[in-house]
């Protein structure tokens, strides 16, 4: 609680007083002024649409010689004051923007002019502001569940009255609070389209559609949108485009690649919150190799070179710019070259301490599985990265069983140096730090497809220890289940874990976390 703020003009009303007793002469009725003790005015929280009530003590006044004004004060970057109230008790259906406010009470004497102030943090938060966000696939049709921790409800189909355009195939649902706009952080990408969703109940506007970011004619569909340093990349169909934001709106431009196809996957540092040239990871399907791009080598003052280049040429460009720290690591030797991507995944895993997320890659020869694990930095080490590229990590997983199996899903731990796979309806565990590697049944779920194995990549602070929860989703006769198992003391090993069950969905497609963004 913040604390009472008393202002009383003690000098300019003396002089007033002298100047009036040696000027007149009538007569007056004087009172003695009493100050008012405010208490129970306390730091509060309260759900759009309730209503807020608050009943102050003044101590021993006459309450009605006074005059009271509540107001909320936006502290979310607006500073916009809102009246909520100008009576002693407060009484007031809460129709502010969820976020943070400070509130203030004040009480006024109306012949002297002289205030009291008491004030107190408001916090206004909506059914949604936090909870799990659960898209699925209802016969095709793109569904978003919310199950909130702010209420304890499952919210269903909340898409479905906010205005949008049926989209049908849903791809992923993600939270980008950077790089985009603070009022629509939520992107719904499915196979009819893209477009953002609103920050608070998920509200729908024509120009949230992507067609908007995008400075192509071609319409772009997203399979998932990855930032990085002072731009985005989407991969669109076979194409990779890129979005440059550094000190404004940036668009899409036409696709980077031109002379072959690209993997449906960008590689990325996910770990770095300071990056200035970043350093993307593709995947070229016909000439089946890793790439680099990296945007900012276009640039006159680093030679105005070619940004999207073979894995052995941008080593060399790595170790010119940079020498003893182009590239680190020896995990492997020469780069991958003739298999098949099968899957990729930026992590925040960063063995070296270096300020670069693991990028893990699982390239297929036929039957065989290799990992690959790749950090990627900043091309001039700008500011939190270390290097510019490091060979991190290599592994043959051919010998776990089923991870051949069409249809497999995959998932690598951030803050355990493990990866998880389901086949059918088991989940599998594999240690990377053993060699061979070999597979761990975790847990079968009977009866059930799994749909969805992912962490989640938390951005809060406060949220960073439920990175280590394992997220599964399942189907079975049309039905879906969330499955949340903790993992902060489990070493990783959910075998034992009981997990938090949520019910009542469709197919679930893809789960993120929405967390309080104030």
């Amino acid at each position: 609680m913040m604390k009472a703020i008393r202002i009383i003009c003690i000098a300019v009303a003396a002089m007033f007083m002298a100047l009036s007793c040696a000027q007149d002469e009538g007569n007056y009725v004087y009172r003695d002024l009493t100050e008012p003790d405010i208490t129970g005015i306390a730091d509060v929280s309260v759900l759009t649409f309730e209503r807020l009530h608050i009943v102050p003590d003044l101590g021993d006044i006459d309450a009605d010689a006074y005059v009271y004004e509540w107001k909320a004060i936006d502290q979310n970057g607006t500073n916009e004051v809102t009246v909520i109230g100008d009576e002693l008790v407060l009484d007031y259906e809460v129709t502010l923007s969820p976020g943070l406010y400070s509130l203030y009470f004040t009480v006024t004497d109306p012949l002297t002019g002289l205030y009291w102030q008491e004030g107190a943090d408001l916090t206004v938060s909506s059914s949604m502001s936090e909870g799990w966000m659960v898209l699925c696939s209802e016969e095709g049709r793109t569904r978003l569940d919310v199950v909130s921790m702010v209420t304890g409800e499952t919210y269903r189909d909340v898409l479905r009255d906010n205005g949008m355009p049926r989209l049908n195939g849903p791809r992923r649902i993600q939270w980008l609070s950077e790089k985009t706009d603070e009022a629509s952080p939520y992107y719904l990408l499915t196979d009819d389209g893209a477009t953002r969703l609103g920050k608070d109940d998920f509200g729908w506007k024509p120009e949230y559609d992507f067609a908007y970011e995008a400075a192509v004619p071609d319409k772009l569909i997203p399979y998932s949108i990855v930032s990085s340093g002072f731009g985005k990349m989407i991969v669109s169909g076979t194409d990779a485009h890129y979005c440059e934001i550094m000190g404004f709106d940036g668009l899409y431009g036409s696709a980077v690649n031109k002379s072959f196809d690209v993997a449906p996957y960008i590689g990325a540092n996910a770990l770095a919150t300071q990056v200035y040239a970043a350093v993307h990871l593709l995947y070229d399907i016909d000439g089946k190799r890793f790439m680099a791009y990296c945007p900012l080598l276009a640039s006159n003052d680093l030679g105005g070179l070619d940004p999207l280049v073979g894995m052995d040429e941008f080593t060399q460009i790595a170790d010119g710019m940079a020498p003893d720290a182009g590239v680190v690591g020896s995990a492997f030797g020469s780069w991958p070259e003739g298999m098949d991507l099968v899957y990729m995944e930026n992590s925040r895993y960063d063995p070296g301490n270096g300020k670069m997320g693991m990028t893990y890659s699982i390239l297929a020869d036929g039957d065989e599985r290799y990992i690959y694990g790749v950090q990627l930095g900043d091309i001039l080490r700008y500011a939190d990265c270390t290097y510019v590229l490091g060979k991190g990590y290599f592994g043959d997983a051919s010998r776990c069983r089923d991870i051949a199996k069409e249809g497999n899903l995959f998932a690598f731990s951030s803050l355990k140096n493990y990866m998880y796979y389901s086949s059918g309806s088991t989940v599998w565990r594999v240690d990377l730090s053993e060699s061979p590697l070999k597979a761990e049944a975790q847990f079968t779920l009977q009866g059930e497809r799994i749909t969805c194995v992912k962490f989640n990549l938390y951005q809060r602070t406060e949220n960073m220890q439920k990175s280590y929860d394992l997220i599964v989703a399942s189907e079975k006769d049309g039905e879906g289940r969330l499955r949340i198992y903790e993992g902060r003391d489990s070493d990783g090993d959910f075998s034992k874990v009981e997990p938090v069950v949520y019910d009542g969905f469709a197919e679930i497609v893809d789960v993120e976390y929405k967390e309080r963004v104030y």
